[in-house]
């Protein structure tokens, strides 16, 4: 045995060079043309499935078995790849490779690759949308309207739905922070300013469902937007007939500033509505944003914002045609009395982040929001419906073939002293950790709300005795509304989530999981959210990218929807739910990307199939775009349907889109199954950016939309009265815009770097289209749905400089 064993270990020890001959590792690090690491980039063997990913300092280790030839394969995505061959390679082999940014020259522009989608939110480039015709006044929320799922069927306001739900349903995020909008506006005509800053954005983060745990409780969307923090001295000013913004940047070592301030007047806009008048709309907004890093372990930062939106109306008279060719309504209105509303809101953030090194974080951070509203109007209405027999006239004049049968007269009434102000506070302390392939984050927060409303609304109506409610002891106001409440509820919150990025011979895998819970003192709930997505990029074909998410999404009340209306002797009196509780989503997502290159150029095609089983639903009714709710949880529903987008570089060096969406949304009330007021079955959206052949100085962009209509009924009626639908809403918007001065390429220039001055043409088609319905009642009793139209065609000048 001892000559056995001795016999044995010469072999083995005799071997093991051979062995060792036969085994090759090679390692080194990935850096980019900086000597930054790159983290999770593919290293693998040309021909074979054996492969690795670098770590979070660029760092990487292969092992193989020795043959005749290797190439090695570097690659990441946004990258330049590279391949190194290997000839008879053995034992260890250092290798550290530099991988250039992936740039594609087309003539004179650089277009980079952009970073694939591997989670829930899609980041939207808007740079080249500053010279878009937007009505709005150059606002975030027109880009994101044009987005697969989204709509918005009202060129006045900034809110917009996402696959079913209302504009309540959307969350907004500035630097980590959620931001609220005031709560009376009743019209897009009231409303203002966006409280995002388009001069001071670096970069658009948004999700249609599915979205991570991180993100509060609510059923529809996450916009998440972040401030930059400028790397020199520079500004910009735009000034055009809708308003006028400047914006100036500040940057030092460890202080960067940044200050924006805007002023926006629609009245220009309003001129085309049917309804003349003085209109004396002033919006003006001033933000700021100091961001200071004393050290490389510490940061501070704060945003304040101030804003004021005032609109005063003083109508004159309406005209308004409506019916078929067949049969004509004319509706006309001689009006006294005037509106005047105010919208004060204050909003401040303060944060300070300890960096305990390059992968842990800690953040604590505190904000307040103050909004102060006045809405307050008397205004009296005479009004004539008529039947029309001969043309169709649009100009308000009867042609000389054209006979009218007046079918009602009438009086009405409207008075309202709104008044509402509202405190949240909120106080939140959040970590992210990065360990190896996880990358955690986590957080908790506490917030106050206060609230205080005093309500008093009216409505009287005189048509001859017909349609006015009276009773034997006298007539009876047609609407009022009385409401005189105040709260002051908690809330606590927490979330947890990992995203951990995974390679196997599948492809590259990213799983992001998480939880996150709530509870309100006000009604003593608690709810718990869990939230999960998972996207592969395949090895058998690295353009694509799959997607699947799933989660349990709540609707935490705010204070509209547990404001429960009850009506006694006519009288409607607004109490305040206590057994209200959290609407509830559950998401099923699944979708994905694929990139491909056509006439050389880049493009992505996406597509993503939902439903959304709803439960605990409040219904509601929406006028213009004032939501009223049941303030109650009476019904369930669902939401399914497919979104599709087609984004690439149609004309070269530019961005343009297409996308589609079909979407059918119920929910059921009593028994009854109803379309939800946003079930709007079909939408497209186009934006297309060109320029003038020849020219890189001229610059053309297109809007279209054409979307389905959406259900409506009788004012102050239930759901189960909104068995009509609008017209489809179709519009174009077309901008020419043409570069006067463009510095842009040289590395430092002064002064300015880029002048440009456009001209904007607004619902190019002049479409009239229907925002909402005034309904009136002829001497026989039939009930007429009077369109509001919005704004017709409108001509907009502007100027943008920057420096």
């Amino acid at each position: 045995m001892k000559h056995f064993w001795l016999l044995t270990a010469i072999i083995l020890m005799s071997s093991a060079p051979v062995f060792a001959q036969n085994t090759v590792k090679i390692g080194g690090t990935i850096t980019d043309e900086n000597g930054n690491p790159i983290e999770l980039a593919t290293i693998r063997l040309e021909g074979t499935a054996i492969g690795t990913v670098s770590n979070l300092k660029g760092r990487y280790s292969l092992k193989f078995e020795s043959r005749d030839s290797v190439t090695v394969i570097f690659s990441m995505l946004g990258y330049q790849t590279r391949k190194r061959k290997l000839v008879s390679p053995k034992g260890n082999i250092s290798l550290n490779i530099i991988l250039p940014p992936m740039n594609f020259e087309l003539g004179e522009v650089s277009v980079t690759e952009r970073r694939r989608q591997t989670g829930t939110i899609q980041q939207i480039e808007t740079k080249q949308n500053r010279l878009a015709p937007d009505a709005s006044g150059g606002s975030i929320e027109s880009v994101i309207a044009t987005q697969a799922g989204v709509s918005s069927n009202n060129e006045l306001s900034s809110q917009y739905n996402v696959r079913g739900g209302s504009f309540d349903e959307n969350m907004v995020y500035v630097n980590g922070i959620e931001i609220y909008r005031p709560l009376l506006i009743r019209s897009g005509q009231q409303e203002g300013l966006s409280f995002i800053n388009p001069d001071m954005m670096q970069s658009v983060g948004f999700s249609t469902g599915g979205y991570e745990a991180k993100y509060g409780d609510k059923m529809s969307s996450v916009l998440d937007i972040t401030y930059k923090k400028p790397e020199r001295l520079e500004g910009s000013a735009s000034v055009s007939l809708l308003g006028a913004s400047a914006y100036v940047g500040i940057a030092g070592k460890k202080l960067t500033w940044t200050n924006g301030i805007r002023y926006k007047t629609n009245q220009y806009l309003l001129g085309t509505l049917d309804t003349k008048g003085e209109y004396d709309p002033r919006y003006i907004d001033y933000q700021t944003y100091l961001n200071w890093t004393p050290s490389k372990r510490w940061e501070v930062g704060v945003i304040g914002n101030i804003s004021e939106n005032r609109y005063n109306f003083q109508p004159e008279d309406r005209y308004t045609r409506f019916g078929t060719l067949s049969n004509v309504r004319e509706f006309k209105v001689y009006f006294e009395g005037q509106e005047k509303d105010l919208f004060r809101t204050l909003f401040g953030t303060a944060y300070t982040t300890y960096h305990l090194n390059e992968q842990n974080s800690i953040t604590l951070q505190a904000s307040a929001f103050h909004t102060k509203e006045q809405e307050t109007y008397d205004i009296t209405g005479q009004y004539w419906l008529n039947a029309l027999d001969g043309g169709l006239q649009t100009d308000g004049n009867t042609s000389e073939d054209e006979t009218s049968e007046t079918i009602g007269v009438g009086t009405y009434m409207e008075h309202a002293r709104n008044y509402l102000t509202a405190d949240v506070q909120s106080y939140s302390l959040i970590g992210r950790h990065r360990l190896k392939s996880h990358s955690l984050q986590w957080g908790a927060e506490f917030k106050r709300e206060r609230i205080k409303d005093r309500m008093r609304e009216w409505e009287m109506r005189d048509s001859a005795g017909y349609s006015m409610p009276h009773t034997p002891e006298g007539p009876e106001l047609f609407y009022t509304l009385r409401s005189r409440n105040e709260t002051d509820s908690k809330r606590y919150s927490f979330y947890l989530q990992d995203t951990y990025r995974f390679r196997s011979t599948a492809g590259l895998f990213t799983l992001t999981a998480g939880v996150r819970g709530s509870y309100w003192d006000w009604n003593k709930e608690f709810i718990f959210s869990p939230r999960a997505s998972l996207a592969l990029i395949p090895s058998f074909n690295e353009n694509f990218t799959l997607r699947v998410a799933a989660g349990v999404y709540y609707q935490a009340p705010f204070y509209k929807e547990f404001r429960d209306t009850t009506q006694i002797d006519g009288v409607a009196t607004v109490s305040l739910n206590r057994d209200i509780r959290s609407q509830r989503s559950l998401h099923f997502v699944a979708g994905g990307d694929y990139n491909f290159r056509a006439m050389n150029r880049p493009f992505r095609f996406s597509m993503e199939m939902y439903y959304k089983a709803l439960s605990n639903l409040i219904p509601y009714n929406i006028d213009n775009v004032r939501i009223s709710y049941y303030g109650c949880n009476i019904s369930k529903g669902y939401a399914t349907g497919i979104d599709m987008k087609l984004f690439g570089e149609f004309v070269p060096g530019t961005d343009s889109w297409l996308t589609f969406s079909l979407m059918k949304t119920e929910e059921k009330i009593n028994g009854q199954w109803l379309p939800r007021p946003t079930d709007q079955r079909y939408r497209l959206s186009l934006y297309f950016t060109d320029y003038f052949p020849g020219s890189r100085k001229w610059k053309m962009n297109l809007k279209g939309t054409l979307a389905g209509g959406l259900p409506f009924g009788p004012p102050h009626s239930g759901r189960e009265a909104a068995v009509f639908r609008t017209s489809p809403y179709r519009r174009v918007d077309i901008g020419m815009s043409r570069c006067l001065i463009d510095r842009s390429e040289r590395e430092n220039p002064r002064g300015i770097r880029s002048l440009w001055l456009g001209i904007d043409i607004f619902n190019l088609l002049n479409i009239s289209n229907v925002n909402s319905y005034y309904w009136v009642t002829d001497t026989r009793n039939n009930q007429f749905a009077v369109p509001n139209y919005l704004t017709s065609r409108q001509i907009n000048v502007r100027l943008l400089l920057d420096f």
